[in-house]
């Protein structure tokens, strides 16, 4: 069964002639290039160009004037108030669809007759995304725990898992990576920020692939020797996600010291599909 109703998901409207926008002129992504049927990964930053919330958006093909937000339910809420306070005149509202929700679907499954699925805009091997009524999307059931070992063997990290909101940069949760952040659109609220990390190259901390020679808890510091390289965030079995910084790891493997989680070997190597490496951004 390789699709999961993901219950922590949310889905926000963001519908209006200024709809498109509004959205591309304060987040990350490029709303304007965005056709129907297709979706977007993005997120709003603070102005010091730190995650409020990253999201994927989706175009729908009946719907022009309206945006769809897949986001994490914890941020809803603080998403909406910031989207508020930065609306101003422009014609757009912002509606919270408590009787929508998410479900993913990978490998050979698609989503079923009648449900608008979405390609996941971070990955081809994540799979299709859809945005159901709720009574559907929980009588599709499914695995949340096998969507969640699917994305930590990927790499793909999770914003409060392995990332927190409100303390990480873009290129810290590999957005960058990950098409999230459009280099050439322009201003954005936090694009600065991100710009000058990105044209300096100094993403020194970045989310990376783990893999565990024991079972550490997830939030475990990862440590050579004394010096703190990173912590744990996702954890499936063997595989896992850490934030961690780069120079401290590569500072360790030239010294031949282990990374240890706990007492547990820790192995970390950048994502297949990152075009950085352990030696740096």
């Amino acid at each position: 069964m390789a699709h999961a109703f993901l219950p922590e998901r949310a889905v926000l409207a963001v519908s209006g002639p200024d709809a498109r926008a509004f959205l591309h002129n304060v987040v990350t992504c490029n709303i304007n290039s965005l056709k129907p049927g297709g979706a977007r990964y993005g997120a709003l930053l603070m102005p010091q160009g730190k995650i409020i919330s990253d999201f994927l958006i989706y175009a729908p093909v009946a719907t022009p004037e309206t945006l769809l937000l897949d986001l994490p339910a914890a941020r809803l809420e603080d998403l909406v108030k910031r989207f508020t306070m930065y609306r101003l005149r422009a014609n757009v509202g912002f509606e919270p669809q408590a009787d929508c929700a998410i479900v993913a679907f990978w490998g050979d499954e698609a989503a079923p007759e009648g449900v608008e699925a979405f390609a996941d805009p971070r990955l081809d091997e994540l799979g299709t995304r859809a945005v159901a009524p709720r009574a559907t999307a929980e009588g599709l059931g499914g695995d949340a725990f096998a969507y969640a070992a699917h994305r930590i063997a990927l790499g793909i990290p999770e914003g409060g898992a392995d990332f927190l909101y409100g303390d990480a940069f873009p290129h810290e949760a590999d957005m960058d990576q990950l098409g999230g952040v459009d280099f050439k659109k322009g201003c954005y609220i936090g694009q600065e920020v991100v710009s000058r990390t990105q044209h300096r190259g100094i993403a020194r901390t970045r989310t990376v692939a783990a893999l565990l020679a024991g079972a550490p808890e997830s939030g475990t510091e990862i440590k050579a020797g004394e010096k703190t390289v990173g912590r744990i965030g996702s954890i499936a079995g063997a595989q896992g996600i850490a934030l961690v910084r780069l120079d401290r790891a590569a500072e360790a493997k030239a010294s031949g010291l282990p990374l240890l989680a706990g007492d547990v070997e820790v192995t970390l190597k950048a994502p297949d599909w990152a075009s950085f490496d352990m030696e740096g951004a």
